[in-house]
């Protein structure tokens, strides 16, 4: 991104209206007022700040609202860069006033491009692929909040009317047979009815794995309580319509999967910046990243480039422990409560699926488990190790190398 501009454009978008305030380098306004969400207004403005040279369009929102105003900058000739809400906001302290107003967004928004231009990230270019994977990971992260909240249900309805049962189908509440089950009889009473012969039927059917395995619990479980429950004959009508949507949330992910896949594979073969290596295979060599997560951290990051160390990407996904300490009292360092929540939900879940895939990070967390640190706390010390990992493959353009095991 060039420094030599001669107009900077903040734009405070909006769903109907918006207001764009222009500065030069001086600080001289160009530009102050508001406008209508439109591409020929837009379009009408870009072209005129153009008169004056180069010009740097920047926006508090790409997606969504602002993607509009970043196409039709792009298709003008100008520059496009994303101010941080919470950079825009720490900002506005720093201006006199403390009126809560477009114009004022707006002018915050082009002097800190001004004057503080390492606080602008840059917008991709021109990857209808990267707005494909937006639609489609937020699509799946409402797919799983969704899936989330009817297994919730379910258990917890379970646990209500029968606790024997949950424990033993709560853990499972996600599998085909299970579901299969849920779905064509209900509840206890529906289970008992059905007979221990064609709960066995329907179970192999959805998953031969495990069904006789899976139904000889259920059998036990149930000779565990003999007493009706209120409100047990009501849950066996809901438990079946609780299960279809669950099947179908699961069917849908699925679905979704596929799609970020083929997307990966045929639009973002390359690095987005030097466009040798496979960028999608990259991310999915490392064990424990798989297809949503990979979409996940190349939404997030790109190619990485933006970074020039692990220990930026390890602070902009909050991975990265804060130091506390003023003059000579030393708080010590403390978990982050900022970055990137999705990307730090991204390096998370890839850790704790490391833990069954590969040795190497398995025994990482085994050790720190060994000094003390609970669960929780060990995979973020995972996730954090293996982010260094991640940035020199990105950076490096290679593909996951295990190191060697001692001898």
């Amino acid at each position: 991104m060039s420094q030599d501009y001669a107009v900077f454009c903040g734009l405070d978008v909006g769903k109907e209206a918006q207001h764009a305030t222009a500065l030069t380098p001086d600080g001289e306004r160009v530009f102050d007022a508001p406008m209508p969400q439109g591409e020929a207004e837009l379009r009408e403005l870009f072209t005129d700040l153009s008169e004056h040279g180069s010009v740097l369009v920047i926006v508090d929102q790409p997606n969504t609202i602002g993607a509009l105003p970043v196409a039709v900058a792009r298709e003008t000739g100008c520059e496009v860069a994303y101010l941080p809400g919470l950079a825009m906001r720490r900002m506005a302290n720093l201006h006199p006033g403390t009126a809560k107003t477009d114009a004022r967004d707006a002018y915050v928004i082009a002097d800190a491009g001004r004057v503080m231009p390492h606080a602008l990230r840059p917008v991709d270019v021109g990857e209808e692929a990267l707005a494909e994977l937006t639609v489609l990971v937020g699509f799946d992260d409402d797919l799983a909040a969704e899936a989330t909240r009817l297994t919730n249900r379910i258990r917890g309805l379970l646990t209500q009317v029968h606790p024997a049962l949950e424990r033993v189908l709560g853990p499972k509440v996600g599998q085909k047979a299970t579901l299969a089950l849920l779905a064509k009889f209900g509840g206890p009473e529906g289970f008992k009815q059905a007979g221990k012969r064609r709960l066995l039927t329907v179970a192999r059917k959805a998953n031969p794995r495990g069904a006789e395995e899976l139904v000889e619990a259920i059998w036990i479980a149930l000779g565990e309580q003999t007493v009706v429950v209120p409100g047990m004959k009501a849950a066996d009508q809901v438990l079946p319509k609780l299960a279809a949507s669950l099947t179908d949330t699961l069917d849908q992910r699925a679905q979704i999967a596929a799609q970020v896949e083929e997307v990966l594979d045929a639009h973002l073969p390359h690095s987005l910046s030097t466009g040798t290596p496979l960028l999608a295979g990259v991310l999915t060599s490392m064990p424990g990243v798989g297809v949503r997560s990979a979409a996940r951290i190349l939404l997030e990051v790109g190619d990485g480039s933006t970074f020039p160390t692990s220990g930026h990407l390890a602070a902009y996904a909050g991975l990265a422990p804060v130091t506390r300490r003023s003059g000579t009292s030393i708080k010590g360092e403390f978990p982050a409560r900022s970055g990137n929540k999705h990307l730090k939900r991204a390096f998370f879940l890839s850790a704790f699926a490391a833990l069954r895939a590969d040795p190497i990070s398995r025994a990482y967390y085994d050790k720190k488990r060994a000094q003390g640190k609970k669960h929780n706390a060990a995979l973020i010390c995972l996730a954090r190790r293996r982010c260094d990992v991640l940035h020199a493959m990105l950076r490096n353009g290679a593909y996951y190398d295990p190191p060697a095991q001692a001898a």
